[in-house]
C-alpha cells in the first residue's frame, strides 16, 4: 500500500492541464454497448476506475483497446450480460451497465455495487426508472436481475430525497434510447457529466432533447451506430487545483478547463478573495494577501458541487473568521473533519453542517485518506501546513485523479509517493 509525504510551504507556480472527467467517462464506456458497431472514445482519464471499467467492458464480451487516454471498444461479439461480482465491487460506477445491457439484450444482471464509504447511496431511482419502461426486476442473492423483451417509453419522475441522481438520469437515458415511443425523464440531473453522456448518445444516432434540464425527452430508435467522441474536462479536478493555488499563494494557469462548469465554485471562491481570469481556454488563479471566509452549501448542479465540500473546507481552514459548510447531497460525508483536526483545525460538526474556525495555519501530521475527495483534500491541506504530512490508504486517489502528485511536483510542490513499510 501506497502513501503520499508532504513538506508543506511551497507556493504553486506553472501550468497544469485538466484530464478528462471519470464521471463522464464511465457511463459513457457503458453506452458503447448500446451499439453492436466500434466506438473510440478520447480524453478518457487514466485512473483506477476507468481501468475497472475497461475490465468489466472485456468480461462482458467486447474487445477493447486501452492506450494512454484513448478506449477503442467493439462490443460486437459481446455475448454476456452478467456483470462479476468481484469487479462491480470495487465501483460504484458499474451499477450505469444496468441501462445499456438491458436494452441491447433485454436482461441484465448487475451485483449491488460498491467502492463507496461516504454513506448510504440508494439505487432505488435506477430501478424505478427501468421498471418505469417496462423491465421486471428482482432482487436475488444481493444481484439485480432485469428482464424485458423489449422496453417501452413512458413519463418517469426520477426525484429523491436529495434530489436528483446522476447515474440514475444516466441509467434511464441509455436505456431510454432502444425503448419503443417516448420517454419523458423529469427532474433529471442537470449535470454536465449527463449532457455529455447524451451528447455521445446523440451521435450514436440517439434523438435526446432538454440535456441540461430538468427534462429530457428521448424518442427511441431502432439502433444506435457506434461513434468516436472526445470527453469534456474534469470539473472536480479542475476545483481542485484550482483550490490548491489558492491555498498556496499561488500562481497557477489551467489547461483544458471549461469554467463554465464551475459556476458555483468560481461564485465562493472570488467572494473569498481569489483571483480568476480566463484567457484563450485557460484560467489562470492566484490569490488576495488575505482571504475572507465564505459559508458553502452543497446542492445538485448547477450548486456547489459534493465532491468540492471537503477541497472547500481545507482551504476554509487556514481563512481567519467563521466559516459554515453544510452537505446537503450526502450528509455524512465528513469523514475528512477528524483527520483535518489532527492537522491542526477547528472544524465543529453540526447535524448536517460543519463549523469551521479559520487559522493562520496547520501542522504537518500523519493522516488517512478515507475516500477519494477526502483524500485530496488531506493533500491540500499538507501542502500549506508546517512541517511534514503522511497520507495514508491513497489508493482512493487513484480512482478519480490522473498523476496527481506528478502534476503537483511539476508546480512546484514538495511530494512525492512510496510504498508503507509495515
Amino acid at each position: 500500500m501506497d502513501k503520499i509525504l508532504i513538506e508543506g510551504g511551497r507556493r504553486l507556480e506553472g501550468t497544469v492541464t485538466v484530464s478528462g472527467a471519470k464521471n463522464a467517462s464511465l457511463p459513457i464506456l457503458a453506452a458503447a454497448f448500446l451499439s453492436k458497431e466500434p466506438s473510440v472514445i478520447k480524453n478518457v482519464p487514466q485512473v483506477a476506475d476507468v481501468f475497472t471499467m475497461v475490465k468489466i467492458l472485456k468480461s462482458l464480451g467486447a474487445r477493447v483497446q486501452h492506450s494512454g487516454n484513448t478506449v477503442e471498444i467493439d462490443p460486437s461479439g459481446a455475448r454476456n450480460p452478467v456483470l462479476p461480482y468481484k469487479l462491480v465491487s470495487t465501483m460504484r460506477g458499474s451499477i450505469c451497465f444496468l441501462g445499456p445491457l438491458l436494452a441491447r439484450f433485454g436482461m441484465a444482471e448487475v451485483s449491488f455495487p460498491g467502492g463507496c464509504v461516504i454513506g448510504p447511496r440508494p439505487i432505488d431511482l435506477h430501478i424505478k426508472g427501468i421498471k418505469s419502461l417496462g423491465a421486471e426486476v428482482r432482487l436475488d442473492h444481493g444481484n439485480i436481475v432485469a428482464k424485458a423483451r423489449r422496453l417501452r417509453g413512458a413519463r418517469i419522475y426520477l426525484g429523491g430525497a436529495f434530489g436528483s441522481s446522476v447515474l440514475g438520469t444516466a441509467n434511464v437515458l441509455m436505456a431510454a434510447t432502444l425503448a419503443r415511443g417516448r420517454t419523458v425523464i423529469d427532474n433529471a440531473a442537470c449535470e454536465p457529466e449527463v449532457v455529455d453522456l447524451g451528447n455521445f448518445l446523440k451521435k450514436m444516432g440517439a434523438r435526446i432533447e432538454g440535456l441540461g434540464s430538468p427534462s429530457i425527452e428521448v424518442e427511441g430508435v431502432k439502433r444506435l451506430n457506434g461513434a468516436a467522441y472526445s470527453v469534456i474536462p474534469d470539473r472536480i479536478e479542475a476545483g481542485t487545483y484550482v483550490i490548491a493555488s489558492a491555498m498556496t499563494k499561488g500562481d497557477v494557469t489551467l489547461k483544458n478547463i471549461n469554467l463554465n462548469m464551475l459556476g458555483a465554485v468560481l461564485d465562493k471562491l472570488k467572494d473569498a478573495g481569489v483571483l480568476i481570469t480566463e484567457k484563450n481556454g485557460h484560467a489562470r488563479v492566484r490569490r488576495r494577501k488575505v482571504l475572507r471566509p465564505v459559508s458553502v452549501t452543497t446542492l445538485p448542479y448547477p450548486g456547489f458541487p459534493t465532491d468540492l465540500q471537503a477541497q472547500m473546507m481545507a482551504l476554509m481552514c487556514i481563512v481567519p473568521g467563521i466559516s459554515v459548510i453544510t452537505e446537503k447531497i450526502y450528509p455524512e460525508r465528513f469523514m475528512h473533519v477528524s483527520e483535518l483536526n489532527r492537522m491542526g483545525a477547528s472544524i465543529m460538526l453540526e447535524g448536517h453542517s460543519a463549523i469551521v474556525s479559520g487559522l493562520k495555519k496547520l501542522s504537518g501530521a500523519p493522516v488517512m485518506a478515507s475516500d477519494l475527495r477526502a483524500s485530496a483534500a488531506l493533500v491540500l491541506a499538507g501542502l500549506v501546513a508546517e512541517g511534514r504530512t503522511e497520507v495514508s490508504r491513497v489508493y482512493h486517489l487513484d480512482r478519480g485523479y490522473e498523476n496527481l502528485v506528478a502534476k503537483l511536483q511539476n508546480l512546484g510542490a514538495k511530494i512525492k509517493r512510496e510504498k508503507e513499510v509495515r
